[in-house]
């Protein structure tokens, strides 16, 4: 009896410890998975307007010395902190020319999470074509909640501008956009070109927010609980 005694209590403890190391093993889980979420970000517009360069200058800081049409697609990350979260951005660069992405459109509008619009401000026509791209990414089913916005590039090129701000801002308002406008290559621009991406991160960290509650730990369990929203710190 006394061994039996003695096993039932190793046994009970097994199992106790059983039950922390996974309660311990959970909470793990979820702090990894809280710390280390990624946001796709698609970039689409007309080729040449200086979507590749906007990524570089976001993701590594640079303008890049040469580039080359990109063909179908390329993607680059960069790691931010936002609210004391560290979270992946992962900017996805698609071709503007049509026979460069076609066979590849189904998969960068895959489990999107934002979308940015580029035109060139010194060419009304990638301008115009702004239409296409919209139509193009609510053929593929993009919710409506999934933020967009609206960039119009190389604005640094003062004297050769052909898209006024106020024309962009009612195409941006009419598709429930924010507008920036900006430069690539100007290193006086970087941080609105940040303020870009950031704001989208901002969103999207604000969108999930319900999904992804505080993990709070009781008795060595853990479970997920609410708690109020902190004070945004979103550049938009």
């Amino acid at each position: 009896m006394a061994n039996e005694a003695t096993e039932n209590r190793r046994g009970t403890a097994n199992v106790r410890n059983a039950n922390l190391t996974s309660s311990f093993d959970l909470s793990a889980s979820l702090d990894h998975s809280v710390q280390t979420r990624i946001f796709k970000i698609i970039v689409i517009g007309d080729s040449n307007v200086g979507k590749t360069c906007l990524t570089f200058r976001f993701t590594g800081g640079s303008f890049p010395d040469k580039t080359e049409a990109t063909i179908g697609v390329d993607f680059r990350e960069k790691a931010v902190e936002i609210e004391g979260e560290k979270i992946k951005v992962q900017v996805w660069d698609t071709a503007g020319q049509e026979r460069f992405r076609k066979s590849m459109v189904e998969h960068y509008y895959r489990n999107v999470h934002a979308v940015v619009f580029v035109y060139d401000v010194t060419k009304m026509a990638s301008f115009q074509n702004l239409k296409t791209w919209v139509q193009e990414c609510d053929g593929h089913r993009v919710s409506p909640s999934v933020p967009r916005v609206l960039v119009g590039n190389k604005c640094d090129l003062v004297d050769q501008i052909q898209v006024p701000s106020s024309t962009a801002l009612k195409f941006a308002d009419a598709h429930n956009m924010l507008l920036f406008e900006t430069s690539a290559k100007d290193p006086k621009e970087s941080q609105n070109v940040d303020s870009i991406f950031m704001c989208l991160a901002c969103r999207l960290k604000a969108q999930r927010s319900l999904l992804h509650r505080d993990v709070m730990r009781e008795d060595g369990r853990v479970r997920l609980g609410h708690e109020s929203e902190p004070k945004s710190t979103c550049p938009c």
